[in-house]
């Protein structure tokens, strides 16, 4: 399944500055996996050291949150996903 992810300021680094990029699989995981494969570097701006999603992003799948299952939520040929980081305010 092809998709585009919308990838966030501080990883277009990895993707050559592209803010939009396309990614296959089924499921938002395989996504990533795939953006990982196509841009060597990106997957420590991801995955922690056990291969989950880092505890500060979230994956978006036409504007709604993958969570609670993250890695494993279906994806559909053509949709959107929005890699997000998470705002921490404090003080």
């Amino acid at each position: 399944m092809s998709a585009t992810m919308n990838v966030p300021s501080n990883l277009r680094q990895f993707t050559g500055g592209q803010a939009v990029v396309e990614c296959d699989g089924k499921t938002v995981g395989e996504c990533l996996h795939d953006l990982a494969r196509k841009f060597p570097g990106i997957e420590m701006g991801l995955f922690d050291t056990d291969g989950k999603l880092l505890h500060y992003l979230d994956v978006y799948v036409n504007l709604e949150s993958s969570y609670p299952e993250e890695l494993d939520k279906a994806v559909k040929d053509g949709d959107e996903l929005h890699l997000t980081l998470f705002t921490v305010a404090g003080g």
